[in-house]
């Protein structure tokens, strides 16, 4: 199963790798001494400006190796529209999956494949951490970007 997941994810991110995407937001938000408090919220403020085109959003975790797990649980808010997400950031191996920089692995989820907003303006998305420690040590950002499908 844990196999299936690990290819599912190269696969999605060979996928957005070959899209002819824009971004249209991007940001990241920082937590403090690099533990999360189940209490805290990462926010995110995005304008939508176009109603006929269609969205992917991306959900980004940053995180040290002080990381003790292989999965992370995340409860997301977005425009009241409530979600559980759950996914591996490391194998079976223990070996970190992602992007890896400088001591830090930066792990992009696909939250949203194709998204369309009905209305024009302002968003909120909230995201907590859904773990049951309720101070999450090694998590350094948390992300949210929004591509623009389409043609350019």
């Amino acid at each position: 199963m844990k196999k299936i997941i690990f290819l599912l994810s190269a696969m999605v991110m060979l996928f957005l790798a070959g899209c002819s995407n824009s971004i249209q937001y991007s940001r990241f938000t920082p937590i403090s001494s690099q533990e999360w408090n189940m209490d805290s919220l990462a926010q995110f403020d995005y304008l939508i400006e176009d109603t006929m085109a269609d969205y992917q959003m991306l959900i980004y975790v940053r995180h040290t190796e002080q990381y003790p797990y292989q999965n992370m649980w995340l409860f997301v808010d977005d425009a009241g529209r409530q979600d559980t997400i759950e996914f591996y950031l490391a194998d079976d191996r223990g070996q970190w999956l992602g992007n890896k920089h400088h001591g830090f692995i930066e792990m992009p989820v696909l939250w949203e494949e194709t998204k369309h907003f009905s209305d024009t303006g302002a968003y909120t998305m909230r995201i907590s951490h859904g773990m049951r420690d309720s101070l999450l040590r090694g998590v350094t950002d948390i992300g949210l970007e929004i591509l623009r499908n389409g043609k350019e």
